[in-house]
């Protein structure tokens, strides 16, 4: 482990995780978030972000001068269903970008509690569709998500498979809450994540939740029967909360035949993509992560 990471470690635990504790209204996770998004570097020239609607859903969309004609990344963002947003991944949009040689589309989906269960899942759908309403083809494409965003991804496939909609070539979760029914053992009460607390989930899967059930597969695919999804790579920090959502899914997949890999990242904090620019263990995980996405997609 290097000595970055480990000082991201410390600094997460100092100043991020007190943050993540039950009581923490969502106006002040909002602006703190708004606060990050001013800090986020600017991405290299030449990379080209621009927004754009997609089926009536805000995107934001990244290309860099790498970029295979015809692949697109379709992201979707971490933050619990209430916060986050693509801006506060313009700096590390562009290294996935790269890694993988594709276009990143980040959706800006409605945020509980405002907008509960479905309409995250239902405007992941809408950008889905109106991507591949501009003449892509689906094989040529992956679901990237963190987080939330990587439950959220895992979702919007079993709802395409359920609805016999075209599936991506690839999915790809970090750190991907699966589980809004928080069962997994490595989100008790106490557990030394350095920047999540476990009694903090039951309040944002609330958020999200409004009458839902948190075991409706749409909700928490740990739950859904993943058969027939695309190849699936997870990545998870050791020491996170969220590891055995992870643990479990992959667990889940294999068990239905799919093609599914686990990373599980030695002290690495929830979403350490995020700290790319500091640390080498993102970028590391990021080019995993383009790897596997530039085998699956396959352009020529």
């Amino acid at each position: 482990m290097s000595l970055e990471a480990e000082l991201i470690r410390l600094a997460t635990r100092i100043f991020i995780r007190p943050g993540n504790r039950a009581g923490v209204t969502i106006a002040t996770r909002r602006a703190r978030m708004a606060e990050y998004e001013s800090l986020v570097p600017r991405p290299p020239v030449p990379t080209i972000i621009v927004p754009q609607a997609l089926g009536g859903v805000p995107t934001l969309r990244t290309a860099t001068p790498g970029m295979r004609r015809g692949c697109h990344i379709l992201f979707l963002h971490g933050g619990a269903y209430s916060t986050g947003s693509p801006d506060l991944y313009r700096h590390i949009a562009w290294r996935f970008a790269n890694a993988a040689r594709a276009e990143f589309v980040a959706v800006d989906y409605r945020l509980a509690p405002e907008h509960p269960f479905p309409a995250a899942l239902d405007d992941a759908l809408a950008a889905w569709r109106g991507l591949l309403a501009e003449g892509t083809e689906p094989r040529h494409c992956a679901f990237l998500g963190d987080s939330a965003g990587g439950g959220l991804a895992l979702a919007l496939a079993l709802r395409l498979r359920d609805e016999r909609g075209p599936l991506p070539a690839a999915i790809v979760g970090i750190s991907p809450w699966t589980d809004l029914a928080i069962t997994g053992d490595s989100a008790r009460p106490g557990a030394r994540d350095p920047m999540l607390e476990a009694n903090d989930l039951h309040l944002l899967a609330a958020q999200y939740l409004s009458d839902g059930d948190a075991r409706n597969p749409y909700i928490s695919p740990l739950y859904g029967d993943p058969h027939g999804l695309p190849p699936t790579l997870l990545q998870v920090g050791g020491d996170e909360i969220l590891k055995d959502d992870s643990v479990r899914m992959a667990e889940r997949m294999r068990d239905a035949g799919c093609d599914v890999t686990l990373e599980i990242w030695p002290r690495m904090v929830h979403v350490w993509h995020a700290f790319a620019p500091v640390m080498p263990e993102a970028r590391r995980a990021i080019d995993r992560a383009g790897d596997f996405i530039l085998g699956a997609t396959r352009i020529s």
